[in-house]
Parts: C-alpha cells; sequence; structure tokens
C-alpha cells in the first residue's frame, strides 16, 4: 500500500468557512453567533469535495490511503477563546470522520485539538478521547504554538504538554507537529512559520529529555523536517554541546519526518541524511503548494515522483510508502489488519 500521512480536507464545502466566518463574528457580537446545527453539509455534498478532488488526485498519483485531518490553517487557535477552538474542532473533527465513513478504503481520520493560548492543554482530553473512540482516529495534530506565531507556549518537553503525552501513550497514537495559521505579520504562514515550526520542534526536542518520560512517544515532524535534514550536522554538533546523546539514540525512536518536500533534490538529502525507518510518505496535496512545477511539468506536491526517482531500494520505498507508516501509527495497523491488509 501507498499510505500518505499527511492530508487535511482542504476542500471542505463552502459552507464550513461560512460558518466559521460568522462564529468569528459572534466573538464580538454574541448575538449574530452561530449555533452547531445551523451547519448543514449533506453526504453528497462531501462526496462531491472529496471525488473531484483529494480522491482524483489519489487515483492518478497512485496512493491507497491518506490519513486525513482537519485543515491546518483553519485550526487558528489563536482566534476566540477555548470554548471558540473546542465547537470549530468538533465540526471539523466530525466532518473528517465522515469522511472516512464514505471512502473506508481511502481516508482514515487524525483529530484536531481544542487548542487555546494560555489554557491548559488538558482541556483537549475529551476531544481527543471522542476522535480516539467514537471515530476511530489514528493520530491527531498537536500546534505547539497556539497564539499564531508569537510563541508565547513552553517548549514541547515542559510538563504543560504532559496531559496530552499520556492520553497518547494511552491510545498509541502519535502526534503530528502542525502550526496553524501565523498572525504574525513577520511569518508568512506557509512559507515561513510552518517550516520555522518544525526546525523549532526538532530542536526543543534535542534540548529537553522528553522521551526518557515518555519512551514510546512518537511525533511527525512535517514538510520533511523543516530545516533539520539540511542542517543535520548543526543538530548533531548542538546535541553533542549539550552533553546529550547521538541524535539516532536522543530523537530518533521517537521523532520522524514526511515526505512533504517538494523537488527532488530535497527528497534525495532527506533520503540520505535521515533513517529511511524514519521517513513517512506524504504529500499534503491540495495543501500549501498547488502549482505545477515548470522545471518538470508535475505539480509540486505529487511526492510519490520524487520517492520513485530516489536512490533507493524496493525493501527502503516499501518503509516510506507503508512499513513505517504502520510501524508509527499503531491503530492504523490494527485497522488495516482488521479489513484483511
Amino acid at each position: 500500500m501507498i499510505i500518505d500521512c499527511h492530508g487535511h480536507y482542504t476542500t471542505a464545502p463552502k459552507a464550513l468557512e461560512n460558518w466559521r466566518n460568522a462564529q468569528i463574528a459572534g466573538i464580538k457580537d454574541p448575538a449574530v453567533a452561530p449555533k452547531p446545527s445551523e451547519l448543514k453539509i449533506s453526504d453528497d455534498e462531501l462526496r462531491e469535495s472529496i471525488e473531484a478532488n483529494q480522491l482524483k488526485l489519489m487515483k492518478q498519483r497512485g496512493s491507497d490511503l491518506t490519513i486525513f485531518s482537519p485543515r491546518a490553517s483553519f485550526m487558528a487557535h489563536h482566534i476566540g477563546d477555548f470554548q471558540v477552538s473546542s465547537t470549530w474542532a468538533a465540526i471539523c473533527n466530525e466532518l473528517c470522520f465522515r469522511v472516512s465513513r464514505l471512502f473506508p478504503e481511502h481516508f482514515i481520520p487524525a483529530a484536531m485539538l481544542p487548542q487555546s493560548p494560555g489554557v491548559d492543554p488538558k482541556t483537549c482530553i475529551p476531544e481527543l478521547v471522542k476522535c480516539v473512540e467514537q471515530y476511530g482516529n489514528v493520530g491527531l495534530n498537536l500546534n505547539p504554538d497556539p497564539s499564531g506565531g508569537h510563541w508565547t507556549s513552553p517548549p514541547l518537553t515542559d510538563r504543560h504538554w504532559y496531559p496530552i503525552y499520556e492520553k497518547m501513550v494511552e491510545y498509541g497514537v502519535p502526534a503530528m507537529i502542525h502550526v496553524s495559521t501565523s498572525c504574525n505579520a513577520c511569518f508568512h504562514t506557509t512559507g515561513a512559520h510552518y517550516i520555522n515550526a518544525d526546525t523549532t520542534a526538532v530542536m526543543q526536542l534535542i534540548q529537553g529529555d522528553l522521551f526518557k518520560d515518555f519512551p514510546t512517544l512518537k511525533f511527525i515532524i512535517p514538510h520533511g523536517g523543516g530545516a533539520a535534514p539540511y542542517h543535520w550536522g548543526r543538530y548533531r554538533g548542538l546535541a553533542q554541546e549539550l552533553k546529550k546523546p547521538l541524535l539516532k539514540d536522543h530523537l530518533l525512536n521517537n521523532v520522524f519526518f514526511d515526505t512533504c518536500v517538494y523537488h527532488q533534490p530535497g527528497i534525495d538529502l532527506l533520503t540520505r541524511v535521515i533513517p529511511i525507518d524514519n521517513v513517512l510518505f506524504a504529500s499534503e496535496m491540495i495543501g500549501a503548494v498547488r502549482g505545477v512545477d515548470p522545471e518538470t511539468g508535475f505539480n509540486y506536491d505529487d511526492t510519490k515522483r520524487y520517492v520513485e526517482a530516489a536512490a533507493l531500494t524496493p525493501e527502503q520505498r516499501f518503509k516510506i510508502y507503508e512499513g513505517n507508516a504502520r510501524r508509527v501509527f499503531s491503530r492504523l495497523d490494527a485497522a488495516l489488519k482488521k479489513k484483511g491488509k
């Protein structure tokens, strides 16, 4: 199988965005705040939004199954308070669950958490429990910066985050470390804030000793790990100066990188620098970069082409496409085995 570990519902029907805009307006004027029941999206609308977009491209490009979560830039945890985030997360998670029910062979859900700046992460637990136990979610997205580009939260190694980690370990679900919209004009959301966050997460994990407390905790660093693989020598050297173990022991039993790197040299570097056991196939297609590369004539986010062209053995490609995902997402593996796959 070819499993895409990084997909977002970027093509949700327009009614979702309209409802969200009304919710945001309702923060200042509660009289216009919409109720969740006012959002009406039919199964036919969901089918149309998927069949004409993600599913069409999956079939064209040759991927089988996508781990599917709410649109990352729409999480916008900096907007409103916890109640706003909680209502919004519940709506978005339910839509991804409905997509997974309509297309069970092609999509399996991952959760958005109702994070809010300055709010105890344990408030996210009920939504996470619901998503795992009722919706069959196999992973979650964890935003290390709910402030939207101002970085007011403690590092990921701080005990502040432990309530979520404890639940992740209990359920055996990994987290993709994924920020949302930047409200800081210094940081473009997808071109700077996302890559900054990926790189920052790696350095935070190097500085701490989180995995001594949680030896089975698993994180996926998206977008190819930000700048980390390109500067792997820097991080190895910094870990050495901090008197930490070698990165292969300090990080790589718990930290994984996806292939959302949108050119061949980037994938070539990723697969040479990072052990193949730590690389998971992903495309984030219909995401941040949707255009056609004039140098190749193919879409930038058609990442399977890069993996196919990389200097890899068939066994290594199997690990990237399927084996590593099933090992990292243990609930995904269980769900596939239940179907005889």
